[in-house]
């Protein structure tokens, strides 16, 4: 597991979902609960891998689009 990916989650507010995948990867255990919603994960990587699809969906999210302007001049440097 990323420990950027953890540090992230576990920054999350304790009501949300990478909250929930963080404490759950850090007690060791593969059952998570959110929403009252219960999910089980085959292993702790397996839920490491979730984790950092959280936090790839949220950075994507939240990157703003670049843009690059050229400029051409046909006669030269002035």
């Amino acid at each position: 597991m990323d420990p950027t990916v953890l540090a992230w989650a576990l920054a999350q507010p304790a009501s949300s979902r990478a909250a929930a995948l963080a404490s759950a990867y850090t007690g060791g255990t593969t059952r998570v609960t959110f929403d009252g919603r219960t999910v089980e994960y085959r292993s702790l990587d397996e839920l490491g891998r979730a984790l950092a699809v959280l936090r790839g969906a949220e950075v994507s999210a939240t990157r703003r689009p670049s843009v690059t302007l050229a400029s051409f001049s046909r006669e030269g440097s002035r």
